[in-house]
């Protein structure tokens, strides 16, 4: 409140001062007229003084009204960031990740002008209603009419306020859009050259770029319109004054010092005028872009923890799916009544055709999502009833998107266990065959780029799993881990895991059939249901499904 108090403060000693001004011309009018020699100190004593103090309020207010718009554009950030961490795995990937970098950057920039302008708004009414009594103190005839000819202006601003709310929410909707293509542009680079494709993204960049500066400009037109019509109005209200003044002059009426004051009055509230006439566009943008940010802040969080959740008991790592269902928002249903007990230490392997649900009943184990109906129990206690930190702490969870963060090797393996020492980090490595990181720059404090990028595919699964390996946990679960290694590192690195899954329950999602043979068993999925279910063994005697995909496999790699 204190800060709130003092932008009051400084605020009204602004509109205090502006209003003083005309008061200070009419004394140097009137002194003028009656050849007083005062007006050699007096009158310019009071300039500095006014305009001195007016200075010294304008930039305290300017500072403090900026921290504060600052701080609750940083807070509105702050809380979306927070609920997009903690949302649907489904609907964070509905849309591109330049698309919610938007909200957190143009929107923000909108809501952070409207809120600007709105509390410098609050010093132009108070300026106003200052300036508009020093008209009525030096002349009131003259005041009806400039009072009752502006407030005719905010008729056409309100209108033009409609089409810019309007148009800014298409706006910020085509600078995600644009952002979003413009980034899968440049990360798809060698595809487009190989595929000479130069000319199809241009036109496609093109016609996105197109839209953007039609809204743009469609924008910049509704702006334009705004100053000229204020300009009308303020010139009608002063010609009018004008003309009633030379009549009323004729007439014997009014001083000099009276009139040049209301005059000095009366462009000086034109300043104010013109912000109060724009606020209204801006207002409106800002309006567009705070709908974008609540509409995500307000969304219920589709994974939420429940006020009385209980930490993990103790376990060997006993996990079961119970007639458990799943359906993605738009309809498609990736698991129906799936069935399935891992024992402690066991490992079962989920195989089947792409889109048959396997990496998804992967993913509701950490919550990612929950289940639609059923429930998943580990250690006997159904997910949602336990705490997401201690489900979390136990999973290891490494999938066929392998994508790192911009922190060096050592950082982004220390990632599963933030605690491990240098040593151990080292040791992990040697297991997960990253001997690659002696031919990095600087070795395993090498930097490696923005998702990685400094690395091949087959090296960034390494680091996932080395991640893997040194969390420790007591559930593992894999989707298409090795997807990415040759023949010779999948084979060093499957030792290493062979040794991690000893005494850990295991889940494993592969395509690549060779990598499950050894799995204490394989369930078979097609279109979200178990299909068929055994060791490697007993499926092939089956000649179902999985014996087809065998054979499938085989033909291929012959």
């Amino acid at each position: 409140m204190g800060h709130v108090s003092l932008i009051f403060i400084l605020t009204i000693a602004m509109a205090v001062l502006t209003a003083l001004y005309p008061l200070v011309i009419k004394r140097a009018i009137d002194m003028f007229a009656a050849h007083d020699p005062r007006i050699l100190y007096q009158v310019p004593i009071l300039v500095i003084l006014v305009t001195g103090a007016k200075a010294l309020a304008q930039y305290g207010q300017n500072v403090a009204v900026q921290k504060m718009v600052m701080r609750v554009v940083r807070s509105l950030q702050g809380r979306m960031f927070v609920h997009a961490l903690g949302a649907d795995i489904a609907r964070i990937e509905r849309e591109a990740p330049a698309q919610w970098a938007a909200r957190f950057t143009s929107d923000a920039l909108a809501i952070r002008e409207a809120l600007t302008r709105s509390v410098n708004a609050l010093g132009d009414v108070v300026t106003i209603v200052g300036l508009v009594a020093s008209m009525i103190w030096t002349d009131w005839e003259l005041s009806v009419i400039a009072v009752v000819l502006y407030p005719l202006a905010t008729i056409p601003v309100q209108k033009l306020g409609r089409r810019v709310r309007r148009a800014s929410g298409g706006m910020q909707e085509q600078v995600g859009r644009t952002s979003a293509l413009l980034t899968e542009s440049f990360s798809l680079a060698r595809q487009i050259r190989i595929y000479r494709m130069e000319k199809l993204e241009e036109s496609r960049i093109g016609r996105a770029l197109d839209q953007l500066h039609d809204l743009f400009l469609r924008i910049a037109c509704n702006r334009a319109r705004l100053d000229p019509m204020l300009e009308v109005i303020g010139g009608a209200a002063i010609a009018l004054v004008l003309g009633f003044a030379g009549w009323r002059s004729a007439m014997g009426g009014a001083t000099l010092g009276d009139f040049t004051a209301f005059i000095a009055a009366l462009f000086a509230a034109s300043r104010p005028l013109r912000a109060l006439g724009s606020l209204n566009t801006s207002l409106q943008e800002g309006l567009a872009g705070m709908a974008r940010i609540f509409t995500v802040i307000d969304e219920p969080a589709a994974v939420s923890e429940k006020p009385k959740a209980r930490l993990l008991p103790d376990g060997a790592g006993h996990l079961a799916f119970s007639r458990v269902s799943y359906r993605y928002p738009d309809g498609h249903e990736a698991l129906c009544d799936f069935e399935l007990e891992v024992t402690p230490g066991q490992t079962v392997a989920l195989v089947g055709p792409s889109g048959a649900g396997k990496s998804t009943a992967l993913s509701l184990i950490p919550r990612l999502h929950d289940v639609r109906s059923g429930a998943i129990t580990m250690e006997g206690v159904d997910l949602r009833d336990l705490t997401l930190a201690s489900l979390r702490d136990q999973i290891a969870y490494v999938s066929q998107e392998t994508a790192l963060f911009d922190l060096s090797v050592m950082d982004n393996i220390r990632l599963g266990r933030p605690t491990a020492s240098d040593e151990e980090v080292v040791a992990v490595c040697k297991a997960a065959a990253l001997e690659f990181v002696d031919q990095l720059p600087e070795g395993i404090h090498t930097v490696i780029g923005t998702g990685g990028q400094r690395l091949s595919g087959g090296q960034r699964q390494r680091v996932a799993l080395a991640r893997a390996l040194l969390r420790n946990p007591r559930f593992l679960l894999l989707d298409e881990a090795t997807s990415a290694l040759d023949s010779e590192n999948e084979s060093r690195v499957q030792e290493g895991l062979s040794q991690l899954r000893r005494g850990r329950t295991t889940l494993i999602v592969a395509h690549r059939l060779a990598t499950v043979q050894t799995a204490d068993k394989i369930i078979v999925l097609d279109q979200g249901k178990i299909v068929e279910a055994g060791t490697h063994t007993d499926l092939l005697h089956q000649n179902g499904l999985y014996a087809r995909l065998v054979r499938i496999q085989s033909l291929g790699a012959s």
